[in-house]
């Protein structure tokens, strides 16, 4: 494949590389060119903004969950009918899964996809001292292939003058421009990170501004030049998985449940589901001849009172599962199948009720972390022992959380670092599996395959 990319990575979370990114990608989108955004990490909320700004879904690449091949095929299929690629890092460069590896890091994925990298300095502070993190960088893995630095919150024409100064003269890097500080770009953020975007957090005026804060401080030509000079990449194809039988699937999307890998839903519909979309927020019924059902993470504590006011939609889905309907929920899904929902204003929320106990938000967060499972039993999704991967994030927790009683029981084994078992997590019922983890079904296909 021959595809003109870069990878934007930081030298930390925080650095404004989601600011870089979305200024970059509207100025090169002004310019008539077709831009496929990629996020590494198993974030949900910055593809929002990248989404929102290109028109395009943005997709994860993830090499801790997915592995080489399946980010090259993301890759590969995303960026079918692009200009270019912009792929935004995860927190700093190196920085992934523990400290002796780059698993999972912004450096293992622009390795895997020989993307040449810009590295994001925060100048705040700084003049020369930039020279010496970037040639840190620089050094630290030579393979990888870091090409040029943008600085962010600049304090005038002045200092970026001085700063691309020390770093070319110490470095090998080309410095291809800065962005000014300045209020009316930075983005909010909420206790999962960035508020996910709409046209009240990205509005018409900060996407014109970001695009002319590009064009005005940013060498658009030469980052347009080292993109180009990303070589001809080898994609192996997908492997074949045969599905047992044509199936309908219903997604939850909406406000409330929004986090959804897009590699997820392709996998399902690869494997011959029929996805078909619904609100809990919204709808009253359930989308006919469902076999599965697809709760997906978001914020159900921020729509806690519309949720618990959809009566007839918490029925229905009681229903599908107590008739034995093909249930999978992660995080905010598992939140709704719960009996109801403590909000941190101390409101108890009626929710759905197919799992017992209820669940309460915390101040502050509960677990985060790359997570590898094994299936405890035969679950509509994963066959016993099988293995996959996924991520926690979350700030709530279960009230009472209910025991195993010969119905109820725990669905997966959490695989420790060194492989041995590191405790239990999410329950199954009947066809209900529910957890805090969120899955990447690229980790093991046979996932959306097996399920519904």
């Amino acid at each position: 494949m021959t595809l003109p990319r870069l990878v934007i990575a930081g030298t930390h979370s925080g650095a404004g590389k989601t600011t870089v990114t979305l200024a970059l990608t509207l100025a090169l989108k002004a310019r008539g060119l077709t831009v496929q955004p990629f996020k590494v990490g198993p974030d949900y909320l910055d593809p929002t903004y990248h989404a929102l700004a290109t028109g395009r879904p943005c997709r994860n690449l993830d090499g801790w969950m997915m592995g080489e091949a399946a980010c090259k095929q993301s890759l590969g299929r995303g960026s079918a009918g692009a200009s270019v690629a912009l792929i935004e890092g995860v927190m700093g460069l190196y920085d992934g899964a523990g400290p002796d590896t780059e698993a999972g890091s912004t450096a293992e994925i622009a390795k895997w996809l020989a993307a040449p990298v810009l590295l994001v300095i925060d100048a705040s502070g700084m003049a020369t001292t930039t020279a010496a993190l970037a040639l840190g960088c620089a050094r630290y893995d030579p393979d990888v292939p870091l090409v040029g630095v943008i600085f962010n919150r600049v304090g005038s024409k002045r200092h970026l003058a001085w700063l691309k100064e020390a770093v070319e003269r110490a470095t090998p890097l080309t410095v291809v421009g800065g962005l000014p500080e300045e209020a009316g770009i930075a983005i909010p953020e909420r206790h999962l990170g960035l508020v996910g975007a709409d046209r009240t957090t990205l509005t018409d005026d900060v996407r014109a501004r970001l695009a002319s804060l590009a064009r005005e401080w940013l060498d658009l030509r030469a980052i347009t030049e080292l993109a180009e000079r990303a070589p001809l990449l080898d994609i192996l194809a997908p492997p074949t998985v045969h599905p047992r039988r044509r199936r309908r699937i219903g997604v939850a999307r909406d406000e409330a449940f929004s986090f959804y890998y897009p590699d997820n839903l392709d996998l399902l519909e690869a494997t011959g589901a029929e996805l078909v979309f619904f609100s809990p927020l919204r709808d009253e019924t359930l989308p006919s001849g469902m076999d599965g059902m697809y709760l997906g993470g978001g914020y159900p504590e921020l729509h806690a009172a519309g949720l618990a006011a959809g009566e007839p939609m918490r029925e229905a889905i009681a229903r599908f599962g107590r008739e034995g309907g093909s249930i999978y929920a992660e995080c905010g899904g598992l939140m709704y199948l719960t009996r109801a929902l403590h909000t941190l204003d101390g409101a108890r929320h009626p929710m759905v009720g197919l799992l017992p106990g209820e669940v309460r938000m915390l101040p502050r967060r509960k677990a985060l972390g790359y997570r590898e499972v094994e299936a405890l039993d035969d679950l509509p999704h994963l066959a016993k022992g099988t293995r996959v991967r996924g991520h926690e994030f979350h700030y709530s927790e279960w009230v009472a959380e209910p025991q195993p009683d010969g119905k109820l029981m725990r669905a997966y084994a959490v695989v420790g670092r060194r492989g041995g078992p590191a405790g239990v997590e999410g329950y199954h019922w009947r066809n209900v599996v529910a957890s805090y983890i969120h899955l990447h079904f690229a980790s093991n296909v046979t996932l959306a395959a097996r399920w519904g």
